[in-house]
């Protein structure tokens, strides 16, 4: 809840007007409480997590040509049954884990300094904070997605999220509820090493949700802007890594392509793709 009653007094705090963001960040959140506004974050959960894979679920109904040729396993097909199946059991993890772990988990966002008030953050501070929390957040979930390839860990909880070989964007967040919660603690990881504002907090979450759904989608779209990011994975490289299933050693890493280099565990996907680019080389000669 912010500390000012009126514009006025804010503008008086800060010593300037208000910007036009700032303004409406006021006449929102003046009276709600803090915790209230974090809970905002499972709303936007839901929301995003319904509305975002839509146009997938159309793109696999459809399988015309012109969108098949951008299907990463073009031989596999979903039904709407099984895609909605698919979205009623994540929505059950959501209520049972996801859900009521992030309502209790708000004493650790007060306590790590995730602010409300104003002033809202620059666009270069915005920029810089989301950088951190991905670089932050892809190299703790590339350690423990790793290690939940392990015969115990495989056999006893990642195995669930496997049971895709051929992903689709309801499938993101489809796992057993210990692996939310484990590499849900890589998700919070930046924002506690470098906490901001509560605004930016909820762009974290929803950006990460975004890469999340699209790194399973299933299809590789020559114009997606994320084709511009250095070092981003995509849909095909965390495509490998279901494809190859519970014996996969390999793309490891949820957004970025540097661990797996550093590491060496990309070197069965770099090889299939070098097989796979030389086929079609000769095909088309």
């Amino acid at each position: 809840m912010l500390p000012y009653e009126t514009l006025q007094e804010a503008e008086f705090s800060l010593g300037r007007n208000l910007t036009f963001a700032e303004t409406l960040w006021f006449q929102y959140s003046a009276r709600k409480s803090d915790y209230f506004l974090y809970c905002h974050n499972t709303i936007f959960l839901f929301i995003f997590y319904t509305l975002l894979p839509l146009p997938y679920v159309v793109a696999e109904l459809m399988r015309s040509k012109k969108i098949d040729k951008f299907k990463i396993q073009p031989k596999m097909k979903n039904s709407l049954s099984n895609m909605l199946t698919c979205y009623r059991k994540v929505i059950q993890t959501f209520v049972l884990a996801v859900g009521p772990l992030q309502l209790f988990s708000y004493p650790v966002i007060e306590r790590i300094g995730i602010r409300t008030g104003l002033p809202l953050p620059s666009g270069s501070e915005l920029f810089w904070q989301l950088l951190v929390y991905f670089l932050v957040e892809d190299y703790a979930n590339y350690w423990l997605h790793r290690l939940l390839h392990f015969k115990w860990g495989y056999e006893k909880i990642h195995s669930v999220h496997h049971e895709y070989t051929a992903p689709i964007g309801f499938a993101a967040p489809y796992a057993h509820w210990a692996e939310i919660i484990i590499l849900g603690f890589a998700s919070f990881l930046g924002p506690m090493i470098v906490p901001g504002h509560m605004i930016t907090f909820w762009l974290w979450m929803i950006l990460r949700q975004i890469e999340a759904i699209e790194t399973h989608s299933g299809y590789d779209f020559p114009w997606s802007p994320t084709k511009y990011i250095p070092f981003y994975g995509g849909a095909i490289y965390h495509d490998y890594h279901h494809y190859v299933g519970g014996k996969s050693q390999s793309n490891f890493a949820s957004v970025f392509t540097y661990c797996d280099y550093i590491y060496g565990t990309d070197k069965g996907y770099r090889y299939q793709k070098e097989v796979f680019e030389k086929v079609n080389r000769s095909t088309l000669h």
